[in-house]
C-alpha cells in the first residue's frame, strides 16, 4: 500500500493516483477515473476531482493508496 501525506487539507483524486506513481500522466489518470477504473473507501469514483482526505483509501489495478496526515 501507498501512502500519501497530505501538505494540504486534501488532495484531488487524480492527483493522488499520479502521485502515487500509478499512472504517467494526468490525462492517463483522467481516463482511467472517467472510465469506472477507481474506487475510493471501495465505490467506484468517475469524478478526477474528488477531494480525498485523512483516512480515505483509493483502489486501482490491484494497487491501494492510503490518505494520511
Amino acid at each position: 500500500m501507498v501512502q500519501i501525506k497530505l501538505r494540504e487539507e486534501y488532495i484531488k483524486l487524480g492527483q493522488a493516483i499520479k502521485a502515487a506513481g500509478l499512472v504517467a500522466s494526468g490525462a492517463d489518470a483522467k481516463s482511467e477515473i472517467l472510465e469506472g477504473n477507481v474506487k475510493v473507501n471501495g465505490q467506484v469514483e468517475t469524478q478526477r476531482g474528488k477531494k480525498l482526505h485523512d483516512g480515505d483509501i483509493v483502489e486501482y489495478d490491484g494497487q491501494q493508496i492510503k490518505i494520511i496526515k
